[in-house]
């Protein structure tokens, strides 16, 4: 049955079970649901993301809630208790995977697949902080300070995250202090 977006029931829950399983939480599911759902499929216009949005923010509960928004404007009732199941799905997904990989995870070759994702996530990361190094401004000396200096805090286990981006950011500031003529 046709919801009022023209989309059907099963769209509306894959489109968000899509962006969900690939994102990270929160509002981490915005760019790939504002593109399905504004861009490629014109279910709902930039004002309704926007509503959504805010009204996810100010109600009760997780941000991911604003996706519950998106699905009440795409497909009315039906598309927000859609959009609801398709985010709470991930979660326990997660949890039967857990429960598999703690039956499995000594076994050699789930060790080596473990392994060779960490350095995945440390090549992804090392890729993203040449980008961010080479479109920042100011000199190559102190970017890779800032950058060093961060890991090394970091490793060092001995500074809060909210701490080492707090410093980064007042030195970052005073740095282009320091530069203006």
């Amino acid at each position: 049955m046709p919801l009022p977006s023209g989309a059907s029931a099963l769209e509306i829950f894959w489109v968000v079970l899509k962006a969900t399983l690939l994102s990270t939480g929160g509002t981490g599911n915005l760019p790939a649901l504002h593109q399905e759902v504004v861009v490629a499929r014109s279910w709902a216009s930039e004002g309704d993301m926007a509503e959504s949005l805010g009204l996810g923010q100010l109600a009760p509960g997780p941000t991911g809630l604003w996706v519950v928004c998106l699905g009440y404007f795409v497909g009315g009732v039906p598309g927000a208790l859609l959009s609801a199941a398709a985010v709470a799905l991930p979660p326990f997904l997660i949890l039967g995977v857990e429960r598999v990989y703690r039956r499995v995870s000594h076994h050699p070759a789930i060790e080596g697949f473990v392994q060779g994702l960490g350095l995945a996530v440390i090549g992804i990361s090392a890729v993203i902080l040449s980008r961010l190094i080479s479109a920042a401004t100011g000199p190559l000396w102190l970017k890779l300070a800032f950058a060093v200096s961060g890991f090394a805090l970091l490793a060092s286990r001995r500074v809060s995250v909210p701490i080492i981006i707090l410093t980064a950011a007042i030195a970052a500031i005073a740095a282009a202090l320091l530069r203006q003529p």
